[in-house]
């Protein structure tokens, strides 16, 4: 998915990680050519990020209120960022990654889904509570709040993979 994200973006603008972490992703990104950068919410995440990726812009901030212009990105990568996010803030926060995409913009999503036939279940994380998504019910959200969905990606977990053995999701968008 990150690789499809990445042929369609191609050299067509800003991306940026959202909830980027330590920047593994930030990284894979720019190495596959994309002009990216990271923004996350903890401090000590950037730090990491910026020492270990010189090369690349990392900033603190919220997904909930990015401080970006408007229609200034051609992409959005939030790679398992929503998960500590309570679903009655996740319209907003998908509303706000349509306020800072341009029009085409691309939006890939990953989550842990699951495991129980339900559109959200919560569970307890090693940092907070979590939260898991079905890929359609990201879908949903995504396509009420400006975007209309692309692909839909549901997978097991794999052996030794963080995620408490919970399958995963992923969802590319397209900004209306």
């Amino acid at each position: 998915m990150l690789d499809i994200f990445a042929d369609l973006v191609g050299d067509s603008g800003a991306v940026v990680d959202i909830g980027c972490g330590p920047g593994r992703i930030t990284g894979y990104l720019h190495a596959a050519g994309l002009r990216v950068s990271g923004i996350d919410l903890s401090p000590e995440m950037i730090r990491l990020a910026r020492r270990d990726l010189p090369q690349i812009g990392f900033e603190v901030g919220s997904m909930e209120r990015l401080e970006l212009a408007d229609a200034s990105l051609a992409g959005i990568v939030a790679w398992y960022s929503i998960i500590h996010t309570p679903p009655e803030r996740v319209p907003a926060v998908f509303a706000e990654f349509a306020r800072v995409l341009r029009p085409g913009g691309q939006l890939l999503l990953a989550f842990q889904s699951p495991t129980e036939p339900v559109s959200v279940q919560r569970f307890d994380h090693k940092v907070t509570t979590g939260y898991r998504w079905s890929a359609d019910a990201v879908a949903e959200v995504l396509d009420a709040n400006g975007f209309r969905t692309t692909a839909r990606l549901s997978r097991e977990a794999r052996t030794g993979e963080n995620s408490e053995n919970s399958p995963q999701g992923a969802v590319l968008a397209e900004r209306l």
